[in-house]
């Protein structure tokens, strides 16, 4: 588990590295680095719907399953529209103004996907998906907890993550020195932020026998 949780963790800061070489040597702005964590949401609810659907507690039986049919797709509802307006609230402040609704501002989205950002949005990808298939079903973790716990896991790290990079950004469109070097340390400080949530989020994960609702 020490080792696994080590290994992602590095895979982690290896992944938000692209976008610091996306600043320094690519020309990024502000808008790409703030557009690529939003896009990362999307990748962070992909695999938690992948946990919830491999959630398989030692008991809980038939209920386990019933429960999915409601969690899962209220999730993907419910995380849909959260992304959806935060990117629409990213996409007025810093790109081109307010995209013409959902499909709009998904035409945009996947245009500004291909300016750039794939190999950023590519890493960010694998990390994710290292660390689901070691910390989440190597370690165990998918027979612990409680199925409502886990629907709710992304939320308080996507909330405080995304303040502290909208504070950035804004910083480095109000900055009157170098915005570089603001955007630098936006994205320095996105990766401590990161490997923080990461393993408090994975550390000290113990099993612990499950009863009735406490499955669900």
């Amino acid at each position: 588990m020490k080792h696994a949780l080590r290994f992602t963790s590095v895979l982690l800061i290896a992944a938000n590295i692209v976008p610091l070489v996306g600043v320094l040597a690519w020309g990024w702005s502000a808008f790409d680095v703030v557009f690529l964590y939003w896009f990362e949401n999307l990748i962070v609810g992909f695999y938690n719907v992948l946990r919830m659907l491999s959630f398989t507690p030692r008991e809980g039986g038939a209920a386990i399953w019933i429960s999915k049919v409601f969690f899962v797709p209220f999730f993907c509802v419910h995380y849909g529209i959260f992304t959806l307006v935060h990117g629409a609230f990213l996409f007025m402040l810093f790109g081109e103004g307010m995209p013409a609704g959902p499909a709009g501002m998904m035409a945009d989205g996947a245009a500004h996907a291909n300016t750039g950002l794939q190999p950023a949005i590519l890493a960010l990808f694998v990390s994710h998906g290292v660390s689901f298939g070691l910390n989440y079903i190597g370690s165990g973790e998918f027979r612990e907890g409680v199925l409502a716990d886990k629907m709710m896991a992304p939320y308080g790290r996507v909330v405080v993550l995304h303040l502290a990079i909208l504070l950035g950004a804004f910083a480095t469109q109000l900055s009157s020195g170098d915005p570089m070097i603001v955007l630098i340390l936006l994205v320095i400080g996105k990766i401590i932020l990161d490997v923080v949530f990461h393993r408090r989020s994975h550390r000290g994960k113990s099993a612990e026998p499950s009863e009735g609702a406490r499955s669900i």
